[in-house]
Formats: C-alpha cells, sequence, structure tokens
C-alpha cells in the first residue's frame, strides 16, 4: 500500500510536469500573436489558462498554483519584471477563483463562465499591479476595454477547454491511478 501512494505521488508530479510544459508552451504561442489594438501592451488572450483551469478543476490547486507560478516565471524570464509581476498577481487570483468556483459553482457557472469569471479576476488584480508600478489609478480607464476583452477571450478559452478536456483527462488517467 506505502509503494502504491509513494508511486502515485511520483506519476502526479510527473503529470504537473507535462502540464506545465504544456502551459508553458501555449504561452509561448502567444507571445507570438501581433497586439490588439486599444488593448494595454502585453494583452493576450490566455490559452494557456486551458491547462490551469482543467487543473484547477481535475486536480487540485497546489498543482494549478504551480502552473501559475511557472507561467509567471516564464512570463518574467522572456518579458521582463514587469510583465512577470502582472502575470504572477492575475495568475494567482484567477486561479483562486477558477478553484473556488469549480469547488463550489460548477453546475451553476459551466466551463465557460468558470473561465469568463477567471479572465476577470485576472485583469483586475493586472490593473491593481500597474496602478501600484505606475503610482496612478488611471490606468482603471481601461478596465472596460479589458472587461470586454475577459468576456471574449473567457468565453473561447472555456469553449477550447470544452474541446480538449476529454484528451487532457485521458492524459491525466495515464498518470493517476485509483
Amino acid at each position: 500500500m506505502k509503494t502504491r501512494k509513494k508511486e502515485n505521488a511520483v506519476y502526479s508530479v510527473a503529470l504537473c510536469g507535462i502540464l506545465c510544459a504544456q502551459a508553458v508552451a501555449l504561452s509561448w504561442l502567444e507571445n507570438l500573436l501581433p497586439a490588439l489594438p486599444y488593448m494595454p501592451p502585453g494583452a493576450k488572450p490566455g490559452f494557456s489558462n486551458i491547462v490551469t483551469m482543467f487543473t484547477a478543476g481535475s486536480i487540485g490547486l497546489c498543482q494549478a498554483m504551480s502552473i501559475t507560478v511557472i507561467k509567471a516565471g516564464f512570463a518574467l524570464l522572456t518579458r521582463g519584471a514587469t510583465a512577470g509581476a502582472m502575470s504572477l498577481a492575475g495568475g494567482i487570483f484567477s486561479t483562486v477563483i477558477m478553484w473556488l468556483m469549480f469547488r463550489f459553482a460548477k453546475e451553476k457557472m459551466g466551463l465557460i463562465g468558470i473561465s469568463v469569471l477567471s479572465a476577470v479576476a485576472h485583469n483586475i488584480a493586472q490593473l491593481i499591479v500597474a496602478a501600484f508600478i505606475t503610482g496612478t489609478f488611471s490606468v482603471i480607464n481601461y478596465a472596460p476595454f479589458l472587461g470586454l476583452y475577459a468576456i471574449i477571450t473567457g468565453s473561447i478559452t472555456g469553449i477550447l477547454l470544452k474541446a480538449v478536456m476529454p484528451a487532457l483527462e485521458k492524459q491525466k488517467n495515464l498518470f493517476i491511478r485509483k
């Protein structure tokens, strides 16, 4: 029995590593997209949150937070300190929100609702960090644009998660045995 628990722990760590790699790959691909008009610099669709949402809903908060921190580290290394801080703040807040929604409101919200709410949470945290960095609250003027952007990209991310969920579940089942 003890060996089985150790084996599952090893498989769980391996799965988390693969999920981190998938999230970082999606984040890197997002960096290749051109900036959208009327959006703050660095605004991205958040496709790597497909992996984070899956992890928060199917595996757990600790693993989802691990992915969030790794993604923020990737942003720090590839786009600088400001991007890293924005990614970390937005990622932590949105990951907590998505985990809570999966635990307490999954049936009411659905994947798309959870994804949109997580995107809104991400943007709120980023606006707070931007206000702190710039020393001004004028960044709040981006809020309406970011709100619309969160609805659009959150919906797309939720739809994509629905589409890839069977593959992610199959991947998870290869590693975690009950």
